[in-house]
């Protein structure tokens, strides 16, 4: 649905993103993710049009953004980052302004409004001035303009940023019921929302594709992918050096806690399950313990990593 190829941006002397390539296909929903500065945004508005790229192409649904412009823009709903909008409308005013621009008249244009207003769960303030909104609800009004005529691609350019937990919540709520039948790009630096939504994630820095997998890949990339972690009742002060002779533990992580309590992190030689070895290692010892969990892999540390220039 989306073809990325070789794409470039240069800002006089600064190159904002640096021969970037990449595919989405239908249904997936791809987290762009990466700090402030990495090129998401400048990417974001190259696939869509907004501004043109110095180098390489871009195609959503077969047609180039560059030469057939108007056609590719048909199949895009685009919410750019902090949700611009006419604040001196109506929530009802500014969706039907925009369904008019996008060629809706009469009858059909006034059902494309009352559609998308029911299904962003807008009716309670259609008729209120947008200035008046909760940051949640411009947010909201915005992300409706998108989708007024219902396109096959979507393009968000960080979605929640700026609202409160529960204005996050219910938009992560409307961008999964759109993945059922839409193409998605995310923007975003918040791991738990790339967690949240996408299926696909991939991590940009200095303009460059870094990581390119699942969520579930970034997570496998964390030294922490399958480690162990042990909270007991009390420790014994050899009780970290015999941990560290477990077969399969690379190094144990000694993380406190108040009182006579312990908790431990076994992290894993090369990711392998060592839990059944660690199970077997208490029992034999008579340890008790009061909690023991496996973790799946901590994608905040595979992100610090590789966009400071490491490897995970």
């Amino acid at each position: 649905m989306i073809e990325v190829r070789e794409l470039v941006k240069d800002y006089g002397g600064i190159r904002a993103v640096d021969h970037i390539s990449f595919r989405v296909e239908p249904g997936q929903v791809l987290g762009f993710l990466g700090p402030n500065g990495a090129g998401k945004s400048t990417t974001m508005k190259i696939i869509t049009g907004f501004i043109p790229a110095t180098e390489g192409s871009v195609l959503v649904g077969g047609k180039d953004v560059r030469e057939d412009p108007i056609p590719a823009r048909r199949l895009i709903g685009y919410l750019p980052e902090s949700a611009p909008s006419y604040l001196e409308m109506t929530v009802t005013e500014f969706l039907s302004f925009i369904a008019e621009v996008r060629g809706f008249q009469g009858v059909e244009r006034g059902k494309r409004v009352d559609a998308i207003i029911e299904r962003t769960a807008l009716q309670e303030v259609r008729g209120q001035i947008i200035d008046t909104l909760s940051k949640g609800y411009r947010q909201r009004t915005c992300f409706a303009q998108a989708l007024l005529h219902d396109p096959p691609v979507l393009i968000l350019d960080e979605p929640t940023d700026g609202l409160d937990p529960n204005q996050k919540h219910e938009m992560r709520q409307l961008i999964r019921a759109m993945s059922e039948d839409k193409t998605i790009i995310l923007s975003t630096h918040i791991l738990e929302e790339m967690e949240a939504v996408c299926n696909r994630a991939i991590i940009i820095a200095h303009g460059r594709i870094l990581v390119d997998g699942t969520p579930e890949t970034l997570a496998e990339m964390s030294p922490h992918h399958n480690a162990v972690t042990i909270r007991l009742p009390s420790a014994d002060a050899g009780l970290q050096g015999a941990l560290q002779g477990i077969q399969g533990v690379a190094s144990v992580e000694d993380r406190g806690m108040e009182g006579k309590g312990a908790l431990f992190t076994l992290l894993p030689e090369k990711a392998r399950v060592i839990l059944p070895e660690v199970t077997r290692f208490l029992e034999e010892k008579k340890i008790a313990f009061e909690e023991m969990y496996v973790e799946r892999g901590r994608v905040d540390e595979v992100f610090r990593t590789v966009t400071q220039g490491g490897a995970a």
